[in-house]
């Protein structure tokens, strides 16, 4: 970052910190709002945008080379008048990171002057011609367009240091899409009622990525399809230069028949839940009491402040006068033994938790039930309490749940606008692009240096973050937009603290 800029930074933080220091508090004789001869003027002058980061996310699809990829891969339009294949997929994207959450919302960037001037454009597509874009797809092109993907994320992953490529973790899951409309091909009820989409979802633990997607009617199974996508990402994987690849998902993904071809490949380890069948629950039951384990969980930190005082539980008095039936864990302990699953050839790892839930009625105990939970594996070396607590163990899996929740509300992704099966596909791979290049952001943040410890914890922080905080940090910023001879100029209007990661990000784009 050049000395102006790092310069300029430095002021309006310390001005926000005279601001904000607690021992210059203003007069507190009247409210701190206190601005009432507000007046709105149009600017004939000056123009500019609220979501002035985007300018920032259009030069990353070109640094990577997105954008002359899909251009020269995915061939969907037989004339482009004016619009390419990326400037649709790009629309998509774009609108989900300017917080558009439904079609329509292209429509504010399409009559938005300033929007267009900031990204060199005459004009974009409405969101009837996005439409009809999406209904353009096939699967075949679907899988084109995601291996574009997967060609540009091996090249934003190879500039990352040694230790990234230790372990890829892979998690797979479904989730529901529902719509109440009548006349959207290929939808379905699933077992819970509810008609729509059952989308199957591949991500990698270790950035947040989506690494594959695919639509499926609402009634079918969370696993199928799921072996072809892993081993899809897989290869994406072992191509990038990854050593090893850890495979993870719920009962549903235990898929038996798969699980000796995994084994064989040397590189790839599993841990799947596994359905509490009779034949399991009697061996786990036949288990001498030695064997079993007290599971301790992982204790939160202590506070670095002081402890505040614990509020008092406002749901459990309520639940005991009206006698509300309730269970309660008092104990949780593990143990494993050797299993082959019948459509295997090669024994596997069980690991069993056995809880301990009581059953109570208002004041009464009811009685103690026990219940078992389990794990196959084909990873022998790590202790049985790691093989679930650790954090690439069964319970990490989790916070794909969080994930798949952003695709929903932060993103979304996952939604059901157009009217078909595969274009509603299309239209979810798309607009995920927006998630992805939120990942590839961060990873192109460098970390090395003086301050590498630092920058570390911000790529760390990028990567973690929730959609809309990473919207209303990076992309939410306030720009008037000058265009010159061959330039366009965002001339940032606002300060916030996390600025400094923004610049940081512009410099990486132009070396």
């Amino acid at each position: 970052m050049n000395i102006i800029l790092r310069t300029r930074l430095s002021r309006n933080q310390r001005r926000i910190e005279r601001r904000l220091d607690k021992t210059k508090l203003p007069p507190v004789d009247r409210p701190v709002f206190s601005a009432s001869n507000i007046h709105y003027e149009i600017s004939d002058r000056i123009h500019g945008i609220g979501y002035g980061g985007i300018g920032a996310f259009h030069l990353l699809a070109r640094r990577i080379g997105l954008i002359d990829a899909i251009d020269l891969k995915l061939h969907l339009l037989k004339i482009h008048m004016p619009y390419h294949e990326s400037d649709h997929v790009l629309n998509f994207a774009y609108n989900a990171l300017c917080n558009g959450d439904c079609l329509q919302d292209i429509e504010l960037r399409r009559n938005d002057i300033n929007f267009l001037d900031a990204l060199g454009a005459q004009r974009i597509p409405d969101p009837t011609t996005a439409g009809d874009f999406c209904r353009r797809f096939d699967v075949a092109d679907i899988n084109t367009l995601q291996d574009i993907y997967d060609d540009v994320r091996i090249g934003v992953w190879r500039q990352q240091p040694s230790r990234f490529f230790d372990r890829a973790v892979l998690d797979a899951d479904g989730s529901m899409v529902p719509t109440d409309a009548e006349h959207k091909q290929g939808i379905g009820i699933d077992y819970k009622g509810v008609w729509g989409y059952h989308p199957l979802l591949i991500t990698l633990a270790n950035t947040g990525e989506v690494m594959r997607l695919v639509n499926r009617p609402g009634n079918r199974p969370s696993h199928e399809g799921a072996a072809e996508a892993l081993d899809t990402a897989c290869g994406t994987c072992f191509r990038a230069g990854f050593r090893q690849v850890l495979l993870r998902g719920d009962t549903d993904f235990s898929q038996t028949k798969h699980l000796d071809g995994w084994n064989d490949d040397g590189r790839i380890s599993f841990i799947f839940g596994f359905d509490a069948k009779a034949n399991l629950v009697d061996i786990a039951e036949l288990l001498p009491e030695n064997a079993w384990q007290t599971l301790h969980r992982r204790q939160r930190p202590e506070p670095k402040t002081e402890p505040r005082k614990r509020t008092p539980n406002c749901k459990d008095p309520i639940v005991r006068e009206h006698e509300f039936t309730t269970l309660r864990l008092q104990a949780e302990e593990i143990a494993e033994f050797p299993y082959r699953p019948t459509a295997c050839r090669t024994e596997y790892r069980m690991v069993v938790i056995r809880k301990n839930i009581s059953k109570e009625k208002g004041e009464h105990r009811l009685l103690d039930e026990i219940r078992y939970f389990f794990y196959i594996t084909n990873e022998w070396t790590p202790a049985a309490a790691d093989i679930v607590l650790a954090p690439h163990g069964a319970n990490g899996r989790c916070h794909q749940e969080n994930l798949i929740q952003q695709m929903k509300s932060g993103v979304h992704a996952l939604h059901a606008p157009v009217d078909t099966l595969t274009s509603n596909w299309a239209f979810m791979v798309m607009t995920c692009l927006g998630w992805n290049l939120k990942a590839w952001a961060a990873l192109m943040l460098p970390e090395t240096g003086r301050w590498s410890e630092k920058y570390r914890a911000e790529k760390a922080w990028l990567l973690g973050i929730e959609f809309k905080t990473f919207v209303n940090t990076m992309i939410a910023i306030p720009c008037q937009i000058v265009k010159q001879a061959r330039r366009i100029i965002y001339r940032v209007l606002a300060y916030n603290p996390y600025q400094p990661i923004f610049f940081r990000l512009l410099e990486a784009l132009r070396c």
